[in-house]
This record gives structure tokens, sequence and C-alpha cells, in this order.
């Protein structure tokens, strides 16, 4: 991982699209503090695409998709999208699987829970599951006292072992059926709602995230960043970001939001 002050003036200046994480990302100890979100706000005004690429559920992103400087959303770490359409008034929802799969889904779904909490002692369900359309989400550490990492491996391997996908964020692990990721779904995204294929837009893509689930992004994109915080999972990644901010959680986005920012400003 190089520091983010390496990244050249000329590299920046082309950046078009930033996609970024949530959780620990855009937020700190829990919460979106305004400077997060006059960074998002701020990146859009100068015209640049702004998706949010989240493990958070699907009704935490029709939210997001309506109410937040952002050009949409990618959920449930890839099982949907979500894009605002404020001239006609319109949520347009595009998911990786139909009602009637996610529906079978969840009842595979609702057997593991049971599995999980009998088995993993202090874990919990997401307190965010209900708003949820296509995956189960354990805290180990946001609601709960912070589990170990021998308990949230036992979480991962129960849902791998039933043949779910299971992926550690840096509060939750998230398991569904379904060959997507949150790389899959953004490609979706990007070819049907900014006609970009993401193979030949590697130098107009930034993305910025911290934790495990974030691997795939961070090994596909060229400009990928890490938050400092990214560090705490340096044992568990299984890709690395290129670049690493000096501040961690929310402050490593503005920092990175206002490297962008003032590259553009000097062009």
């Amino acid at each position: 991982m190089q520091p983010l002050a390496d990244f050249t003036q000329n590299a920046l200046r082309k950046i078009r699209f930033v996609l970024t994480d949530i959780d620990d990302t855009l937020t700190e100890n829990g919460r979106l503090p305004a400077k997060s979100y006059q960074a998002l706000e701020s990146l859009q005004q100068a015209g640049l695409k702004v998706i949010p690429i989240t493990g958070r559920p699907a009704g935490w992103c029709d939210h997001i998709a309506r109410m937040w400087p952002v050009d949409g959303v990618v959920g449930e770490n890839g099982a949907f999208y979500f894009v605002y359409d404020s001239v006609n008034r319109k949520l347009k929802q595009r998911y990786w699987k139909d009602e009637s799969a996610r529906a079978s889904d969840r009842k595979r779904l609702e057997q593991l829970r049971k599995i999980i909490l009998a088995k993993v002692e202090g874990c919990a369900v997401a307190s965010d599951q209900k708003y949820r359309e296509a995956d189960l989400a354990i805290d180990f550490c946001e609601d709960v006292p912070t589990l170990s990492k021998s308990a949230v491996k036992q979480i991962v391997d129960i849902f791998e072992q039933a043949g779910a996908i299971a992926k550690v964020s840096s509060i939750h692990v998230n398991g569904w059926f379904g060959d997507y990721d949150k790389l899959a779904m953004t490609r979706i995204f990007l070819a049907e709602c900014l006609q970009t294929e993401m193979d030949s837009a590697q130098d107009i893509v930034v993305f910025c995230g911290d934790s495990p689930n974030d691997a795939p992004m961070f090994g596909f994109f060229e400009n990928s960043v890490g938050v400092a915080n990214v560090l705490d999972f340096a044992d568990n990644l299984e890709q690395q970001p290129r670049w690493i901010t000096k501040d961690r959680t929310a402050a490593g986005f503005v920092e990175l939001a206002e490297t962008i920012l003032h590259a553009h400003s000097t062009t």
C-alpha cells in the first residue's frame, strides 16, 4: 500500500467516478459525520459520479438513493442497485435475483440464523436485518461486545459449510446464496446506469473501502484506496488497496475527497 500523497495529480484529474464503502469508511464510531456528507456533496457538485457500495440493507439503501448526494447505491454486498430518478421521482430497483428466489433464500438463511446463534456465543442478528432483502447479517461488534477473531471465523465457516457466501465487514458477517459480490453488481451498475464498461474504465474510477468484504474491489480497481483503519484487517485481506490514507474512517475518506477535488480544481 502506497501513501495517498503519492497519487499523481494527472491521475487524480482523470477520476470521474468515486465508489465508496460506508461503514468505517464514510462513518466514524457508527455515525455519519457532516464532513463525510459534505465531501460526497462536494464531489457531486464538482461533476463526479458518487456511488456507495455497501453491505447495508435494502431499506437503508432506499433512503440513501433518494436522500443522499449520490448517483446510485449498490447494497447488501451486491444483491441489488438502487437509483433515484429525481426528475420523475421514481426509484429504480435492480436485483441480482427475482423475488421468488430471494424468498426461497430467506428460508434457508433462517435455518442458518438459528444454527449460528446457537453455536457462536455472543453474536446476534444485526439490528438492520428486518430491512434486508437478500442476506443474513450477523453482528460481531456493532451492538454486541466485540467477538474474537476465532468466533468471527466460526460464523464464516457455518455459512460456507451450508453453501453460502460469507463476507466479513468491519461490523458484520454477511451471508447469502448466490454468485455475486460488490464487484459483480458494480459492473452491472456502471454498464446499465452510467454506460461504462468497467474493464476499460480503470483510469476514471476510484474505490475507497476498509475491510475484507471490499477485497474484490481492491483487487480489481487500480485506483483502490484504503482508509487507514484497513490496516486493522491487513492479515485477513485477500487483496489489498493500492493506496492508503493517513487518517482513519471518515477523516480518511474526506482526505481522499479533498485530494481529488484539489486536483480537479487545478486543471
